[in-house]
């Protein structure tokens, strides 16, 4: 890291030409003694011996947002300074009470080149110092960053973006956590992960800065003993995290909740999702046909990431049936395969959803496998309204799907109906559940137009298997 340059006492004035302001003020630091750096033109201002800031050096280690800027420094620290034209200020830190009588009282001033869009990436990269710790790839003269990427096996399968150093310092700009901070540790390498290497892989999945603590609330969920996501990789069933984000930052960062809210199209959906599985390949070292096992996979583990649609929704949300509150941010993961619709077309009463959701629940990975294995239940729009008209609230809903989920176990049995599998011949004159007590998790999203819902199939659930996982999501 180059050593900050220390300014010098008294008063100093950052200006530029290209700014209207600047020009304006100008005629005026000639007479204040004070040391003025100039971004731009090292002309400038006239007849003033100006320090030309040629790199940005000064401007980007002093803050410098706005020129004009004075600055009073004492001792070799600022402490005192105002931005823009402000006559009563620029007297009081100069203590000329007449300076500027001809000039207007105020006039705003003009952004610093130091944050310019177009340089403010590399002046980070630059003056940052060695707060990445990651080891660089060096790529020769001839190499093509996307292929290398390709040949590496850091990819999906899709295009990454490469995440070179400027990308990565403008991500980690998205949370308050330090870039050395170990977030999780991810399997089944057992591999540390920091915050730098989540911004890494971020930065691949193609995420803006402002999905950051969301890709990290949902890597420790994922990372945690309850998700289990090892075993999630190691089973030759197709499932994978399914993350479901909740709270008022989900409409912030423009996150998806409604038409094709599991699909395609939604930035922050897409590549938060990716984002969760990138880390887990190339941190943890997941990787298809290694540790990961599955017969078949699904398209959900490239990403599996949506919004619930909680303005509009006659239940309370996901999270906050897990004991967030509704102004919290949270995500909850599930290992889950892909969606499966739902379709009622004619329903008109709740009775008569609760008796579709169960027939179609039933069936899940096989009708006579019973209480293994949980499920995310996603209510549309139009399939919720129903519920609304009759007052039904989540609890009363699910009590309902149960209560028609109670099986008899002669149906269960091995062998009844033509079917091997199902449950030992001792639960033959049982009732059993198709589903444990929790084992729904209901959530409303989707597009309003359609009488339509969806139901994603967990992994074995219980200790042995995956719990779905809620966190909060931190600045």
């Amino acid at each position: 890291m180059n050593e900050q340059e220390t300014l010098p006492d008294g008063l100093v004035v950052v200006v530029k030409r290209d700014c209207a302001t600047c020009a304006m003020v100008a005629p005026l630091l000639s007479d204040l003694g004070a040391a003025v750096y100039t971004q731009d033109d090292p002309t400038f201002p006239e007849g003033v011996a100006a320090i030309h800031d040629h790199d940005l050096e000064v401007s980007w280690h002093h803050d410098i947002e706005t020129v004009p800027t004075l600055i009073k420094v004492e001792g070799g620290v600022e402490v005192e300074r105002t931005v823009g034209w402000v006559r009563d200020e620029w007297r009081r830190l100069t203590g000329n009470p007449q300076l500027g009588d001809e000039l207007p009282a105020f006039r705003p001033g003009c952004g610093s080149l130091s944050v310019d869009p177009d340089r403010v990436d590399a002046l980070r990269a630059r003056f940052s110092g060695d707060i990445l710790k990651a080891r660089r790839l060096e790529l020769a003269e001839l190499d093509d960053e996307m292929e290398l990427l390709f040949d590496r096996g850091f990819t999906d399968g899709l295009p990454v973006m490469p995440p070179t150093a400027e990308r990565v310092l403008r991500m980690l700009q998205g949370t308050k956590r330090a870039p050395d901070e170990v977030v999780a540790v991810v399997a089944p390498d057992l591999v540390e992960l920091t915050v730098e290497k989540a911004a890494i892989n971020a930065v691949m999945a193609g995420c803006k800065p402002e999905y950051l603590p969301w890709v990290l609330a949902a890597i420790e969920a994922v990372c945690s003993d309850e998700f289990n996501i090892h075993g999630v990789l190691a089973t030759t069933m197709p499932v994978g995290p399914v993350i479901v984000c909740n709270g008022p930052g989900t409409r912030a960062i423009g996150m998806n909740s409604g038409v094709n809210a599991m699909g395609q199209g939604n930035r922050a959906n897409l590549t938060i999702g990716r984002a969760v599985q990138l880390i887990i390949r190339n941190v943890g070292g997941g990787r298809p046909g290694e540790v990961d096992r599955a017969t078949h996979g699904n398209p959900g583990k490239l990403s599996f990431c949506f919004a619930e649609r909680e303005d509009d929704s006659p239940f309370t949300s996901l999270a906050v049936s897990r004991g967030c509150s509704p102004a919290d941010n949270a995500v909850t993961v599930f290992a889950g395969e892909g969606p499966r619709c739902i379709v009622d077309q004619k329903v008109r009463t709740a009775e008569e959803l609760a008796n579709v959701f169960a027939a179609c629940l039933r069936t899940l990975h096989n009708p006579k496998l019973v209480y293994g294995f949980d499920a995310i239940l996603v209510i549309g729009p139009e399939h919720a309204h129903v519920c609304a008209e009759a007052s039904w609230d989540r609890e009363r809903l699910l009590a309902e799907i149960h209560q028609r989920l109670q099986l008899a176990g002669a149906d269960l049995v091995w062998g009844a109906g033509g079917i091997a599998d199902g449950v030992p011949e001792q639960f033959r004159d049982a009732t059993l559940p198709k589903f444990r007590a929790d084992g729904i998790l209901l959530v409303h999203a989707g597009g309003s137009a359609g009488l339509f819902s969806a139901m994603i199939g967990g992994w074995v659930n219980g200790e042995m298997g995956s719990q779905p996982v809620t966190r909060l999501v931190a600045e």
